[in-house]
């Protein structure tokens, strides 16, 4: 092989690596499930920014991160939905209660069936099989946005249950602002998504304080406020190492969930 063959050989090596690099950047960054947020920055000179809240991965994500956090509407999950929905066996008119038994104590919400019959169906289903158990709430978040993130499997913010269900309810918080925004009260418990239409899993956040966002999360569910006490005490010790958003200080280890009809 000549001089002139081998650079052209490893030049096209050299760049055959690059790319084959960059998809696997481009591929972590779709298996972010996250809650898309829009937040009233605290910045005079910005005003209000959009950003997304989304899961971490390993170091050599923190570029992908950035970029994908200045987007308020993410690429979806790489895993399509491959599992079959569970087949409806609630009685839609009926108010479910889901009960949480946790490390931080109990908490538990009702769900409105006539209201969200995709979603409390599937909650039913997943925690009839103990899907939910020895689980934990992997994300709080404490700046621009007040809320526990839990029901991922794999604890990192990419877990699902292999099928999405359809937003629902989407306009129970009312009109949004001109700022894209309607306010989760606390209490709220919501589900997190993709940034896509209809890509709900088995991931969900509760708000335990006022919080904006765009109303494309499916509103579900409404703590107690024992419940909602309980939360508000992870949120008051703060996210890991001090920042805005990550692992909660008081770690929320999910031992057992249940959904009874109420």
């Amino acid at each position: 092989m000549s001089s002139s063959e081998q650079r052209r050989r490893n030049a096209r090596l050299k760049y055959e690596r690059q790319q084959k690099r960059r998809e696997e950047a481009r591929r972590r960054t779709r298996r972010i499930t996250a809650i898309v947020a829009a937040s009233v920055a605290v910045v005079a000179v910005v005003g209000v920014s959009a950003f997304v809240v989304a899961g971490r991965d390993d170091d050599k994500d923190k570029k992908s991160e950035a970029a994908a956090s200045q987007t308020p509407t993410p690429e979806p999950s790489e895993s399509e939905s491959k599992a079959p929905t569970p087949p409806m066996k609630i009685d839609k008119k009926a108010t479910y209660t889901m009960s949480l038994k946790t490390s931080q104590g109990d908490i538990a919400f009702s769900m409105d069936a006539a209201k969200t019959p995709e979603t409390v169906n599937s909650f039913k289903a997943l925690a009839d099989k103990g899907y939910f158990d020895d689980t934990k709430c992997h994300r709080l978040t404490t700046q621009g946005i007040f809320v526990l993130q839990c029901g991922d499997p794999k604890g990192d913010g990419t877990g699902g249950p292999g099928y999405n269900i359809p937003d629902e309810n989407l306009d129970a918080l009312g009109k949004a602002g001109d700022d894209g925004t309607v306010v989760y009260p606390p209490g709220t418990v919501a589900m997190a998504n993709t940034g896509q239409p209809d890509s709900g899993g088995s991931q969900f956040f509760l708000v335990y304080k006022e919080t904006k966002l765009p109303p494309t999360y499916t509103p579900f569910g409404t703590m107690d406020d024992a419940s909602l006490k309980a939360v508000e005490k992870v949120g008051a010790a703060g996210v890991e190492g001090g920042a805005g958003d990550g692992a909660p200080k008081k770690a929320v280890t999910v031992e057992k969930v249940s959904v009874e009809k109420s």
